[in-house]
């Protein structure tokens, strides 16, 4: 046992442990969505355990990230996943990375091990996918007015490809929440 101390407060360290980094690692491309839902999205992301969270300035984005304002907003992104891993408790906190665009979003989804974009038409649904038992799972969560057909020809061009969660349409801040619970039990990580 060790023990640290201070002027005021001793405290004693019974044990350590060490952590793995979780994988496959899931990644969530989340348009920009008005008001404080984006907010809430983040915060429950972050609670069932996705692991990197990108803000994407989807062309349908009703909100806009620009100036001081844009950097207010990327930082509440951040500080909610880093309340809300304290208080799910997670040994890794989520990486809330900087406003990406499309270009930068294909190119993560070139990269990843499997690319999926939500889309409300795709005739497969998500439940049941395979998933790869490592690398990245990134997944694209469209804006309120939904992905383009522009942006979804972009993604799939870059390998993603699209499924449905279910027969009805969620919202922009639940359909990342709901992508993320079918992908990590699928997964085994929910095991």
């Amino acid at each position: 046992m060790a023990q640290v101390a201070s002027s005021t407060v001793t405290l004693d360290v019974i044990g350590q442990r060490s952590e793995p980094s979780p994988s496959p690692r899931l990644v969530i491309v989340q348009a920009l969505a008005k008001g404080e839902r984006a907010e809430d999205a983040v915060e429950v992301m972050t609670e069932v355990g996705v692991d990197e969270i990108v803000p994407w300035a989807a062309a349908r984005s009703i909100a806009r990230w620009d100036g001081p304002r844009g950097e207010k907003a990327l930082a509440r992104w951040r500080a909610t996943a880093r309340e809300a891993g304290k208080q799910s408790r997670r040994a890794w906190l989520p990486v809330v990375t900087d406003l990406t665009s499309t270009r930068e979003v294909c190119s993560r989804l070139q990269a990843a091990s499997l690319g999926v974009v939500l889309h409300e038409s795709a005739p497969t649904p998500l439940a049941g996918l395979a998933v790869p038992p490592a690398g990245e799972v990134v997944v694209v969560v469209g804006p309120e007015g939904g992905i383009s057909e522009e942006e979804l020809a972009t993604f799939e061009t870059a390998g993603a490809l699209a499924y449905r969660l279910g027969s009805s349409v969620l919202r922009t801040s639940t359909a990342g929440v709901a992508a993320s619970a079918v992908l990590l039990a699928a997964s085994g990580r929910w095991g």
